[in-house]
């Protein structure tokens, strides 16, 4: 079959810039095949090459005592005592799953398991965090009900619990939703495997499922903004198999027992060109590649498909040549396809060849570490204007207001869809600021959470960066949980507008600073870029993916506020309603500086809940909605009614950073009390927990009315 001919127009497709493309040539003093300008277009983009934000994602913390890799591997690996290790990532595939939601969806968290079981891990949690466009938007509720759907068949037939996450509505995602997955798995921590090849003349050998054309140029797709062609991508997206996936894990640990790996890579992104360039050029070696011995489902696949599938479930391995009969055993009785596709070989080439004939011979190492760098210009955002007067509203009408949008509405509807229990080791579900699942045959825990606030992001993409680590730090904090590090997912626009680009930096100097003053370093992560329809862009979205340990199960603080409990605020509150929930909820008002985030303050009254677990019932972080959402959410949890002393907007509804509720039984208060003075950490009685009704201040209202409309509102605004 003979090949295109490489046009201006060709080159463009493949979104090679003509800067890019003049680097190209110079670098192969000649034109390129067409298989090799599908080489450098997969390996060049900003979803592979991280090409607009290397320069910046070096200034993150990523070390500390307890990382055993950070980022670099297919997955963060950090200790967690006994010689057993965690290993965690956030991964985005947004763009599939507008195109596709189900499968777009589902192969994103086939995607992120295998990062996780690629380094020798088994899975033991998956979460998500979606967001959407508004409810009313004619595309949204397929969209939800897709990716929603696409999450829970893959994880659920996988048998990976899904135990946490968080799902947000709002107008700049109309164009544009991001699905971002998050899984973690469990392993030795002398027992991880990595990616780079070694040894010179070792069989490469491809495992799993077959290959197809499904996920062509899928990599290339993601690094671009849609515009009125979106129907024309629906071919790059991939189809899963969870049940494939699952025993390609069983097979991969497995293996993995019997010393044949020298170093495994899963094929995500541009499949089989970025899993070969990757292994080769973290292990300076060359890959030499026969295309005729790949497994394939089609017929007559030319080089270039398969070099670009992103066909699912499939992986990369170098294997030691005297285990061959023993790994392709496994395969083989896991029913997957084990072929030797090619070698490794002592020149910096990457060579293909397919039918007696040389498809592409390029210099390995400039695919990958020489990939293009750019410090893209960008700008400040500006200060936020100050906050104006608020509208007025009565407490329980700005309470409702806020249960009943679907972004804080009770959220059964989502996670009933998904499998939280499978294993058997969860010991905390979703709808409580995070999972927690036994770390199996032990008397350990971790705790799983994922947060950020996009409106802050926008406003002050330093506070919103700060708050973003923080909030996850409070989530795994109020369950008792000592924070360990981790993962960032982060999606923004077109890096190309300064302004755009000034969030990212941004937003990055506040995670950096955050992640520093808590002790969580950046141990993995994901950058997708381009989120923008029609030149619109999404709220800068810097999702955080966090972990905690629990060194014994008695130290989790999982009950339910009790009748008689008395309601405790920890931390200081001002006042703050800039960028708040309920100015965007009730009022429709995007208006006002974010919140300012004291990093010290909230290592503080971090450290004082965890030291003073055994005087607390039951505890929530106060984020969006402030200490009335808070509350609410609470005893509405626990079927109990609450009384708040104070009903003012600003007390009630305030977004101040550092704080939490907590519930503590009468008798247990004296000594509470005593630890805060001596610690010095503001701490107030602000009310109590029981009855049947929810007082805010002078104004009240049955507790289950507003149980009602806080279950039903997320189905009911969606039509689902």
């Amino acid at each position: 079959m003979s090949e295109p001919e490489i046009t201006p127009d060709l080159v463009a497709s493949h979104g090679i810039k003509p800067d890019e493309w003049d680097r190209l040539l110079g670098i192969l003093g000649r034109q390129p095949t067409f298989t090799e300008l599908g080489i450098f277009s997969a390996m060049w983009n900003e979803h592979c090459s991280y090409k607009s934000s290397k320069i910046h994602l070096r200034k993150l913390p990523t070390s500390g005592p307890q990382v055993i890799c950070g980022p670099g591997e297919n997955a963060g690996v950090v200790d967690i005592g006994d010689g057993d290790a965690v290993i965690f990532k956030m991964e985005s595939h947004n763009h599939p799953s507008y195109i596709e939601p189900h499968q777009g969806a589902a192969t994103g968290v086939g995607g992120i398991l295998r990062d996780v079981f690629t380094m020798g891990a088994r899975p033991i949690a998956a979460m998500n965090s979606l967001s959407f466009g508004l409810p009313s938007h004619p595309k949204t509720a397929h969209l939800v009900k897709g990716v929603v759907e696409g999450v829970g068949s893959y994880g659920n037939a996988f048998g990976v619990p899904t135990v946490g996450g968080e799902v947000r509505f709002h107008r700049s995602y109309n164009g544009n939703c991001l699905v971002n997955a998050f899984a973690a798995g469990l392993a030795k921590a002398d027992q991880i495997f990595y990616s780079a090849a070694s040894g010179v003349g070792m069989p490469v050998v491809y495992l799993g499922a077959k290959t197809g054309r499904d996920g062509v140029g899928g990599a290339t797709m993601a690094s671009a903004e849609f515009d009125e062609t979106i129907e024309e991508k629906r071919p790059t997206v991939q189809v899963g198999d969870p049940f494939t996936e699952k025993r390609l894990l069983e097979a991969c640990l497995e293996l993995m027992q019997t010393g044949a790996v020298i170093s495994i890579q899963d094929m995500g992104a541009a499949g089989l060109t970025c899993s070969a360039v990757e292994m080769g050029d973290k292990g300076g070696l060359g890959i030499k590649l026969q295309l005729d011995d790949v497994p394939q489902r089609e017929t007559n696949m030319t080089a270039y498909e398969m070099m670009l599938s992103e066909s699912q479930e499939r992986m990369l391995m170098v294997l030691r040549p005297e285990k061959e009969a023993e790994a392709r055993a496994i395969f083989v009785k896991w029913d997957l396809d084990f072929a030797i596709v090619g070698e490794t070989i002592p020149e910096d080439r990457f060579l293909i060849l397919h039918g007696n004939e040389v498809k592409a011979d390029l210099p390995l190492s400039k695919l990958s570490s020489s990939a293009p760098e750019y410090d893209r210009p960008w700008v400040e955002t500006p200060a936020a204007a100050p906050l104006g007067e608020v509208p007025a509203i009565g407490a329980i009408a700005g309470l409702k207001a806020l249960i009943g949008a679907p972004s804080y509405a009770h959220k059964a509807w989502v996670y009933e869809q998904y499998d939280s229990q499978v294993g058997a080791d969860t010991l905390v579900t979703p709808g409580l600021p995070a999972g927690v699942v036994r770390v199996h045959g032990t008397q350990k825990a971790l705790a799983f959470t994922s947060d950020v606030t996009p409106r802050y992001v926008k406003a002050n993409p330093l506070q919103g960066g700060r708050q973003a680590v923080a909030e996850a730090y409070r989530n795994l904090t109020a369950m008792g949980a000592l924070p360990l590090a981790t993962t960032d997912n982060l999606n923004f626009g077109n890096p190309e507008k300064p302004e755009i680009m000034g969030q990212f930096v941004g937003a990055l100097k506040g995670i950096g600073e955050a992640c520093l003053a808590l002790d969580m370093p950046i141990v993995s992560g994901n950058v997708s870029l381009y989120n923008e329809t029609d030149g619109t862009g999404i709220l800068p979205t810097p999702t955080i993916g966090a972990v905690g340990l629990f060194k014994s199960l008695d130290e989790v603080i999982a009950g339910k506020p009790q009748a008689g409990d008395l309601a405790v605020l920890l931390g200081e509150t001002k006042g703050h309603l800039g960028q708040s929930a309920l100015l965007a909820e009730a009022f429709g008002m995007e208006a006002g500086d974010a919140p300012p985030v004291d990093l010290k303050a909230e290592k503080k009254h971090g450290d004082f809940i965890r030291a003073n677990r055994k005087a607390i019932r039951a505890c929530s972080d106060l984020s969006d909605g402030g200490l009335a959402l808070a509350a609410f959410e609470m005893a509405e949890a626990a079927g109990q009614g609450i009384w708040i002393e104070r009903g003012d907007i600003p007390f009630l509804f305030a977004e101040d950073q550092g704080r939490y509720l907590l519930a503590v039984a009468p008798e247990a208060m004296p000594a509470l009390e005593a630890a805060a003075e001596a610690a010095r950490v503001p701490l107030a009685l602000v009310g109590q927990f029981g009855g049947d009704t929810v007082c805010l201040g002078t104004d009240a209202a049955p507790l289950a009315g507003l149980s009602k409309i806080y279950r039903s509102a997320f189905a009911a605004a969606l039509g689902v």
